[in-house]
């Protein structure tokens, strides 16, 4: 079986030979000269069935965790600007969402042919738990492509709107015609690779690095967010709750308030989203500028810097680590920036970020365990979450109660102000890592940006559910294999 070249229109109008060379400081991918006729040589290839680019950029931008911080303040970058101000990128540049849709399909045809590999050799049992890898693999790339570039799913409806292609087999010409398929259809083929992979996974014994592959916890974890965009509650609570070992999520999540406060800068930017940290349960290498936009003109400001000067729901501030180049220039210091070299100084800028970790899982379960009137499992693990990230935090004091939601957001319904409460967790935890988009369109939340013209007067936009401009735009080669835009 060889190897064979992915599509060239599907993914835009992109060298083929580019995008693999982008690959190389990943676990590089054998060529299309290579036998794919081992358990060996298939671990290889599935262990870059993972996107090539993030979303953190435009996702982000996109949001409400950014603001526009006045004229002549940071810099200036189409890649920030346009989805500020919920305008499509054209083109493939770094950080675009024609990226982001090029580095998913770019997974999918390295998991498709690791498949392939499987199904036609006889490679016995050992290759199982890499079948399983790849069909996970396969699963998320497709929900990520569809999550940003589809209608949102939505419980009870007919979900007939148009999905993504979902592609099931290696491609072996330059230009084939698919289908969008719908959002059901598509949700039903993650669905399907998903439970079928789940079940031969192994444990992260067989990787050398498994936080940077789908190990059981991992797929569990991206289980948990797939069904909390399904609402199907109680799988949700399911898969959430196989994430860590005897349920012990506390002991597990982001120790924002003792061992990360005590790090140094450098310590917590080389730390945060180290393979060491309990927390990151799926790793990712990405081509990326992100890490060095720190001061760009729409991002983290002072309005947004508020969630970590004053009181929240607990009664008390986030101990969140809060990094000033002078106001408004903020940044978390999360993303620590690497670049490897093809050549005497050349290479490729990436970043190594977190695209599961256990304090999303428990949030999920948290709003599962709301949405189903478990009230009392829904604050124990708003209160796991919340005990490591608040300063000097009491568990008689600081616990989030029914009264206190009620108080703080004037939210009397139970069910609706649990939810308001992990959608803000979750808001400032997640901050400059794309995720709040995710809660965005999921929750049909409305989106306000502050604008400021060149006299410094300030005016706002919105950005309601049912506007098209919330779901992003496809790249428009793509129309030559029959695919349809998204509508503006």
């Amino acid at each position: 079986m060889k190897l064979n070249r992915i599509s060239f229109i599907l993914l835009g109008a992109v060298p083929i030979l580019s995008l693999l060379s982008c690959k190389k400081y990943l676990d590089e991918a054998p060529d299309n000269r290579t036998e794919i006729n081992s358990v060996e040589k298939v671990a290889q290839l599935v262990a870059t069935a993972y996107p090539s680019a993030d979303y953190l950029t435009f996702a982000e931008a996109a949001s409400d965790n950014t603001e526009d911080k006045g004229v002549g303040i940071g810099s200036t970058d189409e890649m920030f600007d346009l989805p500020y101000a919920w305008i499509d990128v054209i083109g493939t540049g770094t950080n675009s969402t024609s990226s982001y849709w090029n580095g998913c399909y770019e997974a999918i045809a390295a998991a498709n042919q690791a498949l392939e590999a499987i199904e036609k050799e006889n490679l016995g049992p050992s290759v199982l738990p890499y079948k399983g890898e790849a069909l996970v693999a396969r699963a998320y790339a497709h929900f990520m492509l569809t999550i940003l570039f589809a209608t949102p799913y939505e419980q009870g409806a007919a979900n007939d709107a148009p999905g993504v292609p979902y592609i099931t087999a290696p491609e072996t010409k330059v230009i084939v015609q698919y289908s969008r398929g719908t959002v059901k259809s598509t949700y039903e083929q993650i669905e399907k690779d998903l439970e079928e992979g789940l079940k031969l996974l192994s444990s992260g014994s067989v990787y050398k690095a498994p936080k940077f592959h789908f190990t059981p916890a991992a797929a569990h974890a991206f289980a948990s967010r797939f069904y909390l965009f399904k609402g199907e509650w109680q799988k949700v609570i399911d898969h959430a709750t196989l994430t860590v070992p005897g349920n012990d999520f506390a002991s597990n999540l982001r120790l924002i308030t003792t061992a990360l406060k005590d790090m140094t800068g450098e310590e917590f930017n080389a730390a945060f989203n180290s393979s060491a940290q309990k927390y990151n349960l799926l790793l990712s290498n990405t081509y990326s500028t992100y890490h060095y936009q720190w001061g760009p003109r729409h991002g983290y400001g002072a309005k947004l810097v508020k969630m970590f000067t004053t009181p929240n729901v607990t009664g008390k501030i986030l101990g969140n680590r809060v990094v000033s180049y002078g106001v408004p220039q903020y940044t978390t210091y999360k993303h620590k920036g690497y670049f490897f070299n093809t050549g005497p100084g050349i290479g490729f800028p990436y970043l190594t970020t977190a695209s599961l970790t256990v304090d999303e899982t428990l949030m999920n379960r948290a709003e599962a365990y709301a949405e189903l009137g478990q009230n009392d499992l829904a604050l124990k693990d708003i209160n796991d979450f919340y005990s490591v990230r608040t300063d000097n935090y009491n568990p008689i004091n600081d616990a989030v109660t029914l009264e206190k939601i009620n108080s703080f957001y004037g939210i009397s319904d139970p069910k609706q102000g649990l939810i308001r409460t992990v959608l803000d967790a979750k808001k400032a935890e997640f901050l400059q890592e794309g995720m709040r988009w995710f809660d965005i369109i999921r929750r049909k939340l409305t989106v306000v940006h502050n604008n400021f013209d060149a006299t410094g007067l300030e005016t706002f936009s919105e950005l309601k559910h049912g506007d098209k401009r919330r779901i992003f735009q496809l790249p428009k080669e793509v129309k030559l294999s029959g695919i349809e835009l998204n509508p503006r």
